[in-house]
């Protein structure tokens, strides 16, 4: 390889136009791996392929060991917008940036939790195991709801959230929002009402869709206390985080009738157990933390990924994506 070539190792879910973007350049070269590669096995490809450039991950984790490893790593690229798996402390204090997909996979997130919402309050699941066990005279006895008039909260305000609210605002819904990093004004005017405190917001919220991202300040944020404090017969939707919600407090207060059901994308521990309690319960959908992941959000996400590392690449980064703005500073 010339040395003035980068090289790259790209995870394989890099969609096929993605790839050929990088494959236009002769100053690049692209080698995939597995998505589902263990850490060893990744510190091993590093070093063989040493010096890497630049990475495009998926859910590899990538810290100081990685930066070892690479020999002269440029730009760390996530081909998403969370980056739990990576140690961005350390590499801000490489200099190397981190950068994410941006408003990629925020429509495909926002449809999700919609989708979820319409399936838990029109009863979608139960309904269609009526008609097809032969059960039609029981149908009156799971009438569905309206979101109509309804009023949903919405914990996080940013490239999900505020497109959430546009959906539910096209449903004739009333809209909440709690966000500390966003204005007063910048909520009302998306037609939204600001609330500063989250906990005097719920015992008015039929449905709450949580859109924040994992924190210190957000682990456990919906804990037993929190979700007493809910609306009895609210919903609760989390396509955010796990973590986020204590999962046992969750299945306490859905046990006791207080809550209505909720719909989760995102567990505490992922793959989840095939015993969590929660599966048993029918008054809870779930989804393989796969709200962000359409055909279409994979292609949007892997041309993005592309031209965040081409733009490292070539000196200008486009600083929008760049999660540690700092280390290009």
């Amino acid at each position: 390889m010339g040395t003035n070539r980068k090289r790259l190792l790209i995870t394989e879910t890099m969609p096929r136009e993605a790839f050929a973007l990088l494959a236009e350049r002769d100053d690049v070269e692209a080698i995939r791996f597995p998505n589902a590669i263990s850490a060893a096995d990744f510190d091993g490809l590093l070093r063989r392929h040493a010096p890497v450039h630049g990475v495009a991950l998926g859910p590899t984790r990538f810290g100081i060991p990685e930066i070892a490893a690479a020999g002269g790593i440029e730009v760390v690229a996530r081909m998403g917008v969370g980056y739990d798996a990576v140690d961005v402390a350390a590499l801000t204090a490489a200099g190397v940036p981190l950068m994410t997909t941006g408003i990629a996979n925020s429509p495909s997130v926002a449809e999700a939790a919609l989708f979820m919402m319409l399936a838990l309050v029109k009863r979608g699941a139960e309904l269609d195991s009526l008609v097809k066990a032969g059960a039609w005279h029981r149908r009156l006895g799971a009438i569905p709801s309206d979101l109509y008039g309804k009023t949903v909260l919405i914990v996080g305000f940013g490239r999900i959230g505020t497109r959430m609210a546009k959906r539910c605002l096209a449903m004739d819904m009333q809209v909440a929002v709690h966000d500390p990093f966003k204005t007063a004004d910048e909520i009302a005017a998306a037609g939204c009402r600001p609330v500063s405190d989250l906990d005097a917001a719920l015992p008015d919220a039929d449905v709450v869709t949580l859109h924040c991202p994992k924190t210190t300040q957000t682990l456990r944020l919906f804990d037993a206390a929190r979700l007493a404090r809910m609306k009895p017969g609210a919903y609760l939707i989390n396509t955010a985080r796990g973590g986020i919600v204590d999962e046992a407090a969750l299945y306490d207060a859905l046990v006791a009738g207080r809550l209505a059901g909720a719909g989760l994308d995102v567990f505490e521990s992922e793959p989840p157990p095939a015993k969590n309690p929660l599966f048993a319960l029918d008054s809870v959908i779930t989804a393989p933390h796969l709200a962000g992941v359409t055909r279409e959000a994979l292609d949007r996400m892997g041309l993005q990924t592309a031209r965040n590392i081409l733009s490292v690449f070539d000196g200008e980064p486009i600083r929008a994506n760049v999660v540690n703005p700092e280390a290009i500073a």
